[in-house]
């Protein structure tokens, strides 16, 4: 679906990812993890076509990304920005939705088809400003724009940012249901508990490198690869890794609390 083929890329002279090669495949939940300005979100950008490569080629679902366009790109990738205020230009919930759809589907029949569909799955106003709901909300509204449009990639950079406990997981609910449909998705995030919580694989860079591409308990795990790209685990995996033996894979509050009371019980 996504494939890096030694990347490389430069604003002016500073060079910010270096040769970079992985493969992002159909249904995949991938985490993108590093510190800040490790090159995260120029790889995001990289993804469809909103930067080109400086060296090497990006490929979505097998089109180049240095000679495709980038509409024609975001037909089948789309794309989350951090700030929802940075993506809502509309001043109703509808017309955001239909703005999208313009773009993406030929036919007006089925654009107010997918609109009206939308606006039901998320139990959404049509007639509501955007700006005048909650960061969490418009959140929401921006992912509702993308998604109906039906894109097979979603490209995630920092989701959650800003929002509260309940916003968060609504949000990533409804991401978690688009990858159980088999949407693939490339997260972008500093929130090691929403990595432990939600995705499958992790992609660890630092520098502009990769360092690491793994099974996600495989990575969040290894402390020295962590502290080598500046991260922390999440809470409870450090807790369990501090207890040591006996609480290997008690990486959830629940399992975590059964595995206390077991050895209690000795």
């Amino acid at each position: 679906m996504l494939r890096f083929e030694d990347v490389s890329f430069q604003y002016a002279e500073a060079v910010t990812v270096s040769h970079l090669d992985f493969h992002i495949r159909k249904g995949d939940f991938t985490a993108l993890i590093g510190a800040n300005g490790a090159g995260k979100s120029t790889i995001s950008k990289l993804c469809n076509g909103l930067l080109k490569p400086t060296s090497g080629r990006v490929l979505v679902r097998g089109r180049d990304s240095r000679t495709a366009k980038t509409s024609q790109l975001s037909r089948f990738v789309g794309f989350l920005f951090q700030n929802p205020d940075r993506q809502i230009c509309q001043n109703t919930i509808r017309e955001e939705i239909l703005f999208g759809l313009e773009y993406a589907v030929d036919d007006p029949a089925e654009r107010q088809e997918r609109c009206e569909r939308t606006l039901s799955l998320f139990g959404f106003d049509g007639s509501r400003d955007p700006f005048g709901m909650s960061r969490g909300e418009r959140q929401r509204i921006a992912l509702a724009s993308l998604l109906a449009c039906g894109p097979e990639i979603l490209i995630l950079d920092e989701p959650t940012t800003g929002l509260d406990y309940q916003e968060c997981m609504q949000i990533m609910g409804i991401i978690r249901q688009l990858n159980e449909q088999g949407a693939t998705i490339l997260m972008v995030t500093h929130d090691m508990e929403i990595v432990q919580d939600f995705a499958k694989r992790v992609l660890v860079v630092s520098g502009g490198r990769l360092l690491a591409d793994g099974p996600m308990e495989t990575v969040m795990t290894d402390r020295a690869l962590l502290a080598k790209a500046h991260l922390l685990p999440p809470q409870i995996m450090a807790l369990a890794l501090r207890l040591g033996p006996g609480y290997e894979g008690a990486y959830t509050v629940d399992a975590m609390t059964d595995r206390i009371v077991e050895r209690s019980g000795r």
